[in-house]
């Protein structure tokens, strides 16, 4: 995907060395560009509640640490983490700072494939599902030795009373789209 343009449009970088704790640091990373962003809405905008802005953010840091998890047990490690703000005009039903797409890339070039969940309560298999339950879109794209997951978070709307970060557009796109 190319840099966003426009009025508002943002990215920020983050590369990615094996550390042991890379889970962490993506997820303290990734919440203190979405506070500087303001992401999912100015907290006095008027739209969402805190709890509702306080669960879009926790479904953004589930995600990532999915994926990043994911590039660790499958892909060799992450080697970059990149969120980019494609901003929306402000609406009076739905105030928000605008929609995130998230990258997470990896040295290796094999796909990420739906696994059957292990045993029940037990971690391990659900990662993908979670992806395209929270996640507006997602998709791989494969770069040089390795590949990219990446995925869309659309800024929940107040005037539907949603507070998750699946947003105002109709659910996810099937896998493979």
């Amino acid at each position: 995907m190319s840099e966003p343009t426009g009025a508002g449009a943002r990215t920020r970088r983050l590369g990615l060395y094996g550390e042991a704790t890379v889970v962490g640091r993506c997820r303290a990373f990734v919440r203190g560009v979405l506070a500087d962003w303001a992401w999912p809405a100015p907290e006095h905008s008027g739209g969402l509640t805190r709890e509702e802005r306080g669960a879009a953010v926790e479904d953004v840091l589930l995600l990532v640490s999915e994926a990043v998890t994911n590039a660790v047990r499958h892909g060799g490690g992450p080697t970059e983490l990149v969120l980019r703000l494609r901003p929306r005009a402000p609406d009076a039903a739905r105030p928000r700072a605008g929609d995130l797409r998230i990258e997470v890339s990896d040295a290796s070039r094999a796909l990420p494939r739906l696994r059957t969940p292990t045993v029940r309560g037990l971690p391990g298999g659900y990662g993908l599902r979670m992806m395209t339950l929270l996640a507006r879109r997602w998709g791989v794209v494969p770069s040089g030795a390795g590949k990219t997951v990446w995925f869309e978070v659309v800024a929940p709307c107040q005037a539907q009373g949603l507070a998750s970060s699946a947003g105002c557009i109709p659910g996810p796109e099937p896998l493979g789209k």
